[in-house]
């Protein structure tokens, strides 16, 4: 099967024209303050991925036919802290959201009071109590406070997005470190047959010498050779053994338990059986979550400039108050009645803070111009990232037949070697020679196949979470 290499930059970069504008700055961004759906490019309307959903997750995952993959994937998404820590910083901007969205409204508070003594020199001693409301009001003339709102409405949608891309990093890990301990455990396998084949001729060659057949050089030969041979499988051994482990540490499973279920389809590794990719849609980039985080942030730092410049203006705050009163007195008898009062109106115009809030603004646009700069290149690396993996697809796709044949071909040499070592008419050095030419073959193809792999899931990551046929319009790739 052919797999392409490289997106179109053209079509790729049409993805990202809009959002590209919106970064491009002068020296002060645009007034009024920008609201989040104005400064929000339109291909951010894109589906999330996965739609959102847990259950489409694990669907897509599905896809590679491996049950222990997925539930591995479903463990790592309860028991991450990457995912756990997203989710509090979506409690903590929601927060603020509903802090900047009340601010634009009134206040207001209920008081009571109770007093006995002496009001005067006059009177005598009496009793008073009043239960009343109190009312504020800062009037948003220059949307000061609607920018704050925008910007914590923005970063409240770039931490839902922030949880997103959480679970699709933690996804395609626990993949990668799963296809990793797959592609151990078929090496393993290999190097057992090849241990036993070396112990085997050393024992053989051992024979042969005591009865003078062979030379002592060749008995140290065939040793020297089976121990190398089992010092590689007690090293590969290792090796899987510290690829469990990151497994426990990433899905949260015991040892015991996750040795268990990883017994299932040992050495069998997982491919994308039923994903055939012919063309790659330019406009899933948008689904990126990391992207949408970084436009978001990008309009949070425009509303910000915003609400620095309107600090810098008149406020205008009014104030009003309400209360059922009741006093007694000997002198004067029980009075009680209701008082009120709509005042007083405030007006402050700032006139001198040694340049603080000038360089808040300041600050604000500098702000503004990094957020821009790093989704901009957040882009660019976007867009590189689905290329080099379309690339390593392509890559594994053309050496996978001649890796094959290698192996094959190399599988059949050193059968015919050793029986040729076996009926007298090669030599040792020709059979190791035959046995070093397999095993490498035989490990090399094992590590194409985790390479393939390993490319759909660095795919998958790329476009931020898998994709489906009927997402979008496809855009042709150049084979």
């Amino acid at each position: 099967m052919t797999f392409p290499f490289s997106l179109r930059r053209a079509a790729l970069a049409t993805t990202g024209l809009a959002a590209l504008a919106a970064c491009s700055t002068g020296p002060t961004p645009p007034p009024p303050a920008p609201t989040a759906a104005a400064d929000s490019p339109a291909q951010w309307n894109a589906p999330l991925p996965h739609r959102g959903e847990l259950t489409a997750l694990t669907s897509w995952w599905q896809q590679f036919n491996d049950s222990v993959l997925v539930r591995l994937i479903d463990a790592a998404q309860t028991a991450s802290p990457t995912i756990a820590s997203a989710a509090s910083r979506i409690e903590q901007s929601r927060a603020t959201r509903v802090a900047s969205g009340a601010a634009l409204l009134p206040s207001l508070d209920a008081n009571a009071s109770a007093l006995r003594g002496k009001q005067d020199f006059v009177s005598g001693l009496g009793n008073s109590a009043s239960v009343g409301l109190q009312a504020a009001w800062e009037l948003d003339l220059f949307g000061g406070r609607r920018a704050a709102r925008d910007a914590a409405q923005a970063r409240f949608d770039g931490a839902q997005a922030g949880w997103h891309d959480a679970r699709v990093a933690v996804a395609a890990e626990v993949a990668s470190n799963y296809t990793s301990l797959r592609a151990c455990e078929a090496q393993v396998a290999q190097q057992q047959l090849d241990s036993l084949s070396r112990n085997e001729t050393a024992r053989l060659t051992g024979l042969s010498t005591q009865a003078g057949f062979e030379s002592p050089a060749n008995a140290a030969l065939a040793r020297a050779s089976a121990a190398q041979g089992n010092s590689l499988l007690t090293q590969r051994r290792a090796q899987c053994d510290v690829a469990i482990k990151g497994l426990v540490a990433l899905t949260g499973i015991d040892e015991p338990t996750l040795r268990a279920q990883l017994a299932v389809g040992a050495a069998r590794m997982p491919q994308p059986a039923s994903i055939a990719l012919a063309s790659v849609p330019a406009q899933v980039l948008a689904q990126r979550p990391d992207l949408a985080v970084a436009e978001r942030e990008l309009v949070a730092a425009s509303a910000e400039v915003s609400q620095a410049q309107a600090a810098r203006l008149p406020r205008i705050a009014l104030n009003g108050s309400i209360s059922a009163s009741r006093f007694e007195s000997s002198d004067f008898g029980n009075q009680s009645g209701t008082l009120w009062a709509i005042g007083p109106v405030t007006v402050s115009l700032p006139l001198f803070d040694g340049g603080a809030r000038r360089a808040n603004v300041v600050a604000a646009q500098a702000r503004y111009d990094e957020a821009g700069a790093i989704y901009r290149g957040k882009l660019r690396s976007a867009v590189r990232e689905v290329e080099e993996a379309l690339v390593a697809l392509q890559s594994t796709a053309e050496r996978s037949t001649d890796a094959q044949v290698a192996t094959e071909g190399f599988a059949a040499s050193f059968r015919a070697t050793e029986a040729r070592f076996k009926g007298g008419l090669a030599s040792l050095y020709e059979l190791e020679d035959a046995r070093r030419s397999a095993l490498q073959a035989q490990i090399a193809l094992t590590d194409l196949k985790r390479e393939r792999a390993t490319a759909w899931i660095t795919l998958y990551r790329a476009l931020g979470g898998g994709w489906t046929n009927t997402q979008t319009t496809p855009v042709a790739v150049q084979q």
